[in-house]
């Protein structure tokens, strides 16, 4: 079976996971996954992850991170899509819930959160926001 949009399975996955109060959750292993787990990393939204070489099949295990019971992330959506691509420019960056959530951003410096394309004066497609 062929996926059309691997990025929103992984998201869907986190997603679910975390509305079951699972501790950690699996999916197959890409270099933007990667990314955009470290970046979920650094702000603060996942405890940890990690590369398994399962068999060939490389697949990244994600710790989910939650506060008192509460999961840390509660709402992950994808904007950019396969049959709507959603790009911005730097003068028109967008902000997810006054600047309290972050958007993750596909850049041509790599993937990167609104504030840091903001930083550095940068536009492109914007991948997921996330609260």
């Amino acid at each position: 079976m062929s996926m059309t949009d691997p990025i929103a399975d992984y998201l869907t996955r986190i997603r679910n996971a975390q509305m079951a109060k699972l501790e950690t959750v699996r999916c197959p292993a890409s270099k933007i996954k990667l990314a955009i787990c470290g970046l979920l990393l650094e702000e603060g939204y996942i405890q940890s992850y990690s590369v398994d070489d399962n068999g060939g099949k490389p697949e990244i295990e994600v710790a989910l991170k939650y506060v008192n019971g509460v999961p840390a992330i509660e709402e992950i959506k994808r904007v950019s899509r396969p049959g709507l691509r959603s790009y911005r420019g730097k003068d028109d960056l967008p902000s997810n819930r006054a600047g309290l959530g972050t958007v993750i951003m596909s850049t041509n410096l790599g993937l990167m959160t609104d504030r840091q394309a903001r930083a550095k004066g940068v536009g492109g497609e914007v991948i997921c926001t996330v609260f």
